[in-house]
């Protein structure tokens, strides 16, 4: 399914000089009708019209095309100091001064590329959100992304992430979306001590924000799926060491997303990344990687595409390489709004992009290559499943991501004692233990129930994930987290006579920007002040229905469907849930999925 074209300019007005077309009744003199031509009183024609000038394109900050002048004070602090730089200071000024020293544009800028925001002030309600100034927003206290690349940690790194969050973050710890962990309640004295205790392990937070390549998201299974066709493991790792940190990537138009996966599942949802590779089998070429460009969600969403072209296991970190440098010198930078890689792909087109990281970029030809097939199986990986090792991987689902310190370090001691040292994060907010013997999987399965990290959960509990919120968000609109977890305990209750109906993907947003990726869930809800019944404004959403990418019942991604008035108040969240899942159960026609029914249903059938 390919996403409708977007534009970033509007198109230039036609020049109306000789030979263009006649004047509009607006254009002509008054009492003369539009195409004829008026008569001075001596019968001689009037001199002609000046001509209007075409209008003249504004520069979109394209490097390779503009020049590097700074458009808009964003880009102008990043050239005069980028980024990078701000962690001397974060170590040797701020962390001894404290937070009152941080000037203006470290901290609402340049601590990004360190994996650090201020995080929200308790008790601003979500009707001031967009009223308020950052500072007014912020607290004085951090956000802290541990950048994972792949989702994996070993026992060893997961305890110094639990000792961490104790230590410095009030327990706090969210399994992200994107296989990172997040951490609260942070404050700036404690950074540096944190960055030695992650990097004394082999973790950072380099770039787990910014303008700049964040996190790769990888396959969670990598090396040890019997179906895997290839390890991405060591092409995560090559992109990694090399391109993480470095100033010449550390300045791009906006985020920059990667995914990698090797396994037929396709579980690292490549199609809303700026680059994907996902693996398949060529008729003649052997495993490889088709090649993605340009997805993203947020406000203006745009699934990615296929450039057409396939790429070996050795061609990947070249490959990225110059799809980011593209972006890089491409890239439209006036306007942040517009700034991600998906607007410059709408106007090139697949072809033009392929023909320009060839030529430009890579020095040589890239072969054509097919899509690779339809997913088969779930990308997920909750359960209990074999290794290629016959050894076992246990995939448990918390709470849409909300786990603590504590929890983790109870997670590495469970795998410990079990023989495992190896622990992944999912894109789909879960977690799995790897390595376990079959003597241990109903221990290791009943310890983590202990946990709240369920292996054998409802569907929706399976299902759910949710964003940050207005808990320590400052763009958040409403609360998620909660509110997630509650619908899930309700919905349990009330759909508990469909527990054979396959797991719908419920998907919560506190704000427009979906982190949680909305438009992609088969019932997506967007964070924002509605009216309840009464008339009176609550935290509420807008409901998107029938989105999804592609999986073992979805060939290709597509996005989900919008009915004008729908909305639904927090509290109403389980019961219209309810209501229309019970209709889609009731007028689904055979093996019909939810996202095919949600597209076809008539409006009144979705309220």
């Amino acid at each position: 399914m390919t996403p409708p074209h977007t534009t970033t300019e509007a198109t230039p007005v036609a020049d109306r000089s000789a030979g263009s077309s006649p004047a509009t009744p607006a254009d002509a003199p008054a009492g003369t009708a539009a195409g004829t031509t008026a008569q001075t009183p001596d019968g001689a024609a009037p001199p002609a019209r000046p001509a209007r000038p075409a209008r003249v394109a504004r520069p979109n900050g394209q490097w390779a095309v503009d020049g590097k002048e700074p458009l808009n004070g964003n880009e102008k602090w990043k050239q005069e100091d980028g980024g990078l730089s701000v962690r001397q200071r974060i170590e040797e000024v701020y962390s001894r001064e404290g937070f009152d020293s941080i000037s203006g544009d470290d901290l609402h800028g340049r601590f990004r590329w360190w994996g650090l925001y201020t995080q929200r002030k308790p008790g601003i309600d979500g009707g001031r959100t967009a009223q308020l100034e950052p500072h007014e927003l912020e607290d004085k206290y951090f956000m802290l992304r541990v950048r994972i690349d792949g989702g994996a940690v070993s026992t060893e790194q997961l305890r110094v992430i639990a000792d961490i969050s104790r230590d410095f973050g009030r327990d706090s710890a969210d399994i992200t979306d994107r296989q990172n962990i997040q951490l609260h309640w942070v404050e700036v004295e404690n950074v540096p001590e944190i960055w030695r205790r992650l990097e004394s392990v082999g973790l950072q937070t380099t770039e787990a924000c910014g303008d700049v390549p964040r996190v790769v998201l990888g396959s969670p299974v990598a090396g040890i799926a019997a179906d895997e066709l290839i390890d991405p493991a060591r092409v995560i790792k090559e992109i990694t060491d090399k391109y993480i940190g470095v100033p010449e990537l550390a300045n791009l138009p906006r985020k920059f997303k990667t995914a990698v996966t090797g396994h037929p599942s396709q579980d690292v949802v490549h199609e809303i990344n700026d680059v994907g590779f996902v693996a398949l089998e060529h008729p003649e070429l052997g495993v490889g990687f088709d090649l993605w460009v340009g997805g993203g969600l947020s406000a203006n969403p745009r699934l990615g595409e296929r450039l057409g072209a396939f790429v070996t296991e050795e061609q990947v970190a070249d490959v990225w390489h110059g799809v980011v440098q593209i972006f890089r010198d491409y890239g439209y930078r006036r306007l942040r709004n517009k700034a991600r890689l998906k607007f410059l792909l709408a106007d090139w087109g697949p072809a033009k992009f392929r023909e320009v990281l060839e030529t430009e970029y890579l020095g040589y030809a890239l072969p054509d290559g097919p899509p690779a097939p339809q997913p088969t199986q779930p990308g997920d990986h909750v359960g209990v499943h074999k290794q290629k090792d016959g050894l076992n991987y246990v995939g448990a689902a918390p709470y849409v991501g909300r786990v603590s310190g504590s929890i983790l370090a109870a997670v590495a001691d469970l795998a410990e004692s079990a023989g495992s040292q190896r622990v992944r994060f999912t894109p789909h907010q879960k977690l799995l233990v790897l390595d376990v013997p079959d003597e241990h999987l109903e221990r290791v399965v009943s310890g983590l129930k202990e946990q709240g990290l369920d292996a054998n959960p409802s569907p929706f509990r399976r299902s759910t994930i949710a964003c940050t919120g207005i808990e320590y968000c400052k763009l958040a609109i409403v609360e998620t987290k909660a509110s997630a977890s509650r619908a899930i305990d309700d919905l349990e209750k009330r759909l508990g006579d469909l527990s054979a109906m396959k797991p719908l993907s419920l998907h919560i947003n506190g704000c427009p920007n979906s982190c949680a990726r909305i438009q992609t869930a088969d019932i997506g809800l967007k964070g924002q002040l509605v009216l309840d019944d009464e008339g009176n404004q609550v935290p509420g959403f807008q409901v998107h229905l029938g989105g999804g990418l592609a999986s073992d019942d979805r060939a290709e991604a597509g996005m989900g469907r919008t009915v004008r008035g729908l909305k639904v108040t927090n509290d109403d969240l389980p019961e219209y849930v309810e209501r229309v899942v019970r209709q889609f159960e009731k007028e689904k026609d055979g093996t019909e999925t939810f996202a095919q029914w949600a597209h076809r249903a008539d409006e009144e059938s979705l309220r």
